[in-house]
């Protein structure tokens, strides 16, 4: 249902756009059979955790997948990387270098791992910590560089490489975002000297709930593997302290039945690219933030830009497009040393981050938006340019 005019609007009391809500999460659902088809394994073997064997082929497609040695699984993304934060960061160090233009509860998960944020910019074209961003803060009380990729493409992986090995510090990748993604041909996964990904069912890769770790580093893999097991070490011994993090049976299935129908969610999520690179080039003061075509992509997340041409605000775009039961949200804002935390937080001029903060938006996406769904966004965000001085003026409510 198109608008004619702005009393039309949801945020006036008009008719909503769409009768039921568009996610800006994926949401996907693998199939029901090959989901049963994978329990069934479990459940004949009477093995329902403690690493059974669908978590054991689980973690053993992922790393095949990523193109590393080891894949160690967790019950949640968040656990994977406190205990790999833990694992790596410097002894005798507290600060952690990593953007602020970033997921909401990425320091709070450095504080609950022991450490302190330390916030450095953004690069403004890549909208990611880089290695020039970076070195200004690494300093002899850093214990690790958290290198995050955005929504969109990838963080600047040789760069930080370089960096970790020029300085000594630990590099660490959080690539929730990116598991699809490649950088200049190698498979993120297989970066720095490890890499953390979440399996929450908003992701690529959906298993209910669940997390993971991909790397390289026999040491480090074999530490993350008694940790997430109560610090029992693979002969049964209690070697350090550790919690009962573990993947269950059941949410392994879910994950490799959402990995054997990646390739067909990939293909969904470009055809739903594609509809909004051809709408939206017509659209004023909205740019779409693209993918590296060059690169392998997930095509997952739809991120915009409003430039200065744009009649409202981010926010009041935002809000009008809520109303309307578009799940729209702002990309990583307020940025992360804005927020009142209850931990010390380390960070100097960040003006580029916050001016950043105010510009982006996701929009709906997913397995539950369509084609046709999309053209209506479309539709409404020329109308809101259309009618922006008169929305401007009104206010939204």
């Amino acid at each position: 249902m198109q608008k004619q005019k702005a009393d039309d609007l949801a945020c006036y009391g008009g008719q909503p756009l769409f009768d039921s809500i568009r996610s800006i999460s994926n949401l996907v659902r693998p199939d029901i059979e090959t989901f049963l088809a994978y329990s069934k394994q479990f459940f004949e073997n009477g093995q329902f955790t403690d690493h059974g064997v669908v978590e054991a082929l689980h973690e053993r497609r992922l790393a095949e997948f990523h193109g590393v040695r080891h894949c160690v699984s967790f019950c949640g993304g968040f656990w994977g990387l406190v205990m790999t934060m833990k694992s790596l960061a410097l002894p005798g160090r507290r600060e952690v270098v990593m953007p602020s233009l970033t997921y909401r509860r990425l320091a709070d998960i450095v504080a609950w791992a022991g450490l302190t944020p330390h916030f450095c910019e953004v690069d403004p074209e890549l909208l990611c910590i880089t290695a020039e961003t970076a070195a200004p803060h690494i300093n002899e009380h850093t214990a690790l560089i958290l290198g995050v990729h955005p929504i969109v493409n990838c963080c600047d992986v040789d760069g930080l490489e370089a960096l970790s090995e020029r300085t000594g510090v630990p590099l660490l990748f959080d690539a929730v975002e990116s598991v699809y993604e490649s950088h200049r041909g190698r498979k993120i996964g297989a970066c720095g000297s490890a890499e953390c990904f979440s399996m929450q069912s908003s992701k690529l890769f959906n298993a209910f709930e669940g997390g993971y770790v991909t790397t390289n580093d026999d040491a480090l893999a074999e530490r993350l593997r008694a940790l997430r097991d109560y610090g029992v070490d693979e002969s049964g011994q209690m070697t350090m302290p550790g919690l009962g993090v573990r993947q269950n049976e059941m949410h392994a299935a879910m994950a490799l039945a959402a990995l054997d129908d990646v390739e067909r969610q990939v293909d969904d999520n470009r055809r739903r690219y594609y509809a909004y690179r051809r709408g939206l080039s017509s659209v004023p003061g909205v740019r779409l933030r693209e993918f590296d075509e060059s690169e392998r992509c997930g095509f997952k997340n739809i991120l915009v830009e409003l430039l200065e041409d744009w009649p409202i605000s981010r926010d009041d775009t935002v809000k009008l497009l809520n109303s309307e039961k578009m799940l729209c949200r702002a990309y990583y804002s307020p940025p992360l040393h804005q927020k009142k935390t209850g931990y010390d937080m380390i960070f100097g001029d960040l003006s580029q981050t916050e001016r950043l903060a105010q510009r982006f938006m996701l929009l709906p996406c997913g397995y539950f938006v369509s084609e046709a769904d999309i053209e209506q966004i479309v539709g409404l965000l020329a109308f809101i340019y259309q009618n922006g001085a008169e929305i401007r003026a009104r206010g939204v409510r």
